[in-house]
Formats: C-alpha cells, structure tokens, sequence
C-alpha cells in the first residue's frame, strides 16, 4: 500500500543524511537509538491463514476494549520499553517514555526516532526533551516505512493474535505484554532478521501497477 501523500524524495534524503548516520553510531554504540510509536491493540478477531481440508471455526472474543501501548524499540539490542494504558496515549505518556529510558540508559546519549503524531510533535515534548538531554528525531510526514517498530507491531500481531482466541482482556494484554518482552530474547533471531537497516522506499517516477479493486471484484463475480 503506497501512501498517498508520500514524498519519495524527502524520504530518500532523510534516510541517506539524518537515519543512515544515526544508524552507523548505534551500531558503533556511540548513541542509543529507538524507534517510537503508539499501537492500540482492541481486543476481538485477528484474522488469520491457515490451509486445511475442513472448514475449521475459531471462537472470536466478545467486547472491544483497547490496549493502547508506546513502545521504544532499541535498534541495537531490540530491546523493547513501553507505556501502556487502557485509555489514550498522551504527550504525558511520551514524557513518561522519555524518563523511562532515561533510567534505564544512564549517561548515554538517547536519540528517539518517532512520527508527526500530535502528542509526541507537540512543544511540552520538545522541551522536555531539551531539558533533559534527549534527542527527538521526526520522520518525514507519511513515511511508516521507516519506522522499524512498525515491523514490530506486526509481528506481534502474526505471532500470538492472528487466529487465536483469548477469553479475558487482561489474558489478551499480557500475550502482547510476553511477546514484547521476549524480543530481544527468545525472538531475538526473527528480529535480527526483520529490524535491519534495510528499508522501503518508493519511487513514483517509475509507472507502477495500479488495481481498482472495487472493478476488480465485480470482473470476479462475472466470471
């Protein structure tokens, strides 16, 4: 899916003079480098794929509250720090973030790669964050491709939501809380794999396939 208000361009020189740059120093472990973002996860059916010769019913989960979780992901390490609510994310919670890594990253310098949501861009942000010695780095607008925490709440999703039943909202929050926990640990391999500094990009220049999907369905039931 290709947002539509992409600026190839932008991205192109983000990633090359502001991402690259960072990325090099966490790896020399000169800085420690996260990637933020906020997720809210609202408990029911998570669909998934699987092939089988039966017809096979999976119970879904009733209600639909939302665990809402701003998570920090350590390049390097792939360790993950969160803040976790049942109610919003806030610029209050960002701040939170900000002195949790603080306290866990003592004397080191902290550089925090997030987007242009609201509660992080706003002024009570970046001035504590001044205050306090923390670098904000803001991604160009509509550019989730070079979020790699985006890659991670996929992840989650995939290995303990898709197809899988979960009777209490508090079961459902601590399968999300265990998996987050254990990246950098027993899924350390997959992340090693799938946070690397390989990243999108798109190049609209280029004439790509565009499908009409509406059209296509009905060409489909025609047939």
């Amino acid at each position: 899916m290709l947002p539509a208000k992409v600026n190839p361009t932008e991205q192109r020189k983000f990633l090359k003079n502001i991402l690259r740059p960072l990325i090099s120093q966490a790896k020399k472990d000169k800085i420690q480098l996260f990637f933020v973002d906020a997720s809210h996860f609202v408990q029911g059916g998570f669909i998934g794929q699987l092939w089988s010769r039966t017809r096979i019913f999976i119970k879904a989960t009733s209600g639909r509250r939302r665990y809402n979780i701003l998570g920090a992901l350590n390049f390097a390490s792939k360790e993950m720090t969160t803040i976790t609510n049942d109610a919003y994310i806030t610029s209050e919670q960002v701040m939170r973030l900000i002195d949790k890594l603080l306290a866990m990253y003592p004397n080191q310098v902290i550089v925090m790669v997030m987007d242009n949501a609201s509660y992080q861009r706003c002024n009570a942000v970046k001035e504590y964050a001044a205050l306090l010695g923390v670098q904000l780095v803001y991604l160009p607008t509509y550019s989730p491709n070079l979020n790699l925490i985006e890659r991670v709440w996929k992840f989650v999703k995939s290995e303990v939501l898709n197809a899988a039943y979960i009777s209490t909202f508090d079961e459902f929050c601590a399968s999300i809380d265990h998996c987050l926990a254990e990246l950098s640990a027993s899924h350390l391999d997959k992340m090693n794999t799938l946070v690397t500094s390989n990243f999108q990009l798109f190049d609209i220049s280029k004439k790509q396939p565009f499908v009409n999907l509406n059209s296509s369905q009905k060409l489909s039931n025609a047939a």
